[in-house]
């Protein structure tokens, strides 16, 4: 019964709502004029599917099983990529605090840190007038996990992965480093990877932060309307055009 119920309450909020009004529209036009109608019910229908968690798992599993995570690394230095951040928000130590992909790439490049010693370097800025510099805020907690201040190098004025790339390849280059390890989310190491490529670095990849479950299961609440899952659908459809965009460069 409770998933009965959660299946009809994904229609009370949006999307949902929006592709009921539009279904119910395209019965409307059905007996007016059909071709109209039928144009409608296409971009319901595409609506429906990619707030689905099933296509959105679907389309984000494909990219993440791109590049298994390995078992053991080798490099001389774990390179972060961020992921977003808040400013001015409360945190332990300090203010501003990394939004959730960064803050999951954040911790796997402290436990790899742990497993190897290797230092840290952490790429991102402040990309918006209301969001926190990313690589300070990481600086800072990086700190606070007992990380020491010789092992944590920050490259703070990226905007985008292109950026990331760019002045991440300066800054090895000044520390004579050369074997990156590249943590980033499973979704974004297939772009991640290619611009670092073409940033004139070998990466060893080390994907972290899943969407997706290895397994995907089909049940009834896969079919539910979500704006978490046409969130999901949106990532994988940015990244596949963003590689989709360097290859034909």
């Amino acid at each position: 019964m409770i998933y009965i119920i959660k299946f009809l309450y994904s229609f009370v909020l949006p999307p949902g709502l929006f592709i009921l009004i539009m279904a119910g529209l395209v019965v409307w036009l059905w007996q007016r004029s059909r071709k109209p109608a039928v144009v409608l019910l296409v971009v319901t229908l595409l609506l429906y599917a990619s707030s689905t968690n099933w296509v959105g798992d679907l389309l984000i599993s494909s990219l993440e099983k791109q590049y298994p995570q390995p078992r053991t690394v080798q490099g001389d230095v774990i390179v972060v990529l961020g992921g977003g951040a808040t400013e001015g928000t409360p945190d332990i130590n300090g203010q501003g605090n990394l939004l959730g992909s960064a803050a999951n790439r954040l911790l796997t490049a402290a436990r790899l840190h742990e497993a190897t010693g290797l230092p840290i370097l952490f790429s991102g800025g402040q990309v918006f007038g209301d969001s926190g510099n990313e690589a300070d805020i990481a600086q800072r907690q990086l700190l606070g996990l007992g990380i020491p201040a010789q092992d944590i190098l920050i490259e703070n004025r990226s905007l985008n992965t292109q950026q990331n790339a760019a002045f991440t390849a300066q800054i090895l280059k000044q520390h004579q480093l050369t074997k990156p390890i590249l943590v980033t989310s499973a979704f974004h190491m297939p772009r991640a990877a290619l611009e670092f490529q073409r940033a004139g670095m070998q990466v060893t990849p080390y994907p972290t932060d899943y969407l997706a479950s290895e397994n995907l299961s089909l049940y009834a609440p896969k079919l539910s309307p979500s704006a978490g899952a046409m969130s999901t659908t949106a990532t994988a459809l940015k990244e596949y055009l963003g590689v989709l965009a360097l290859k034909l460069k």
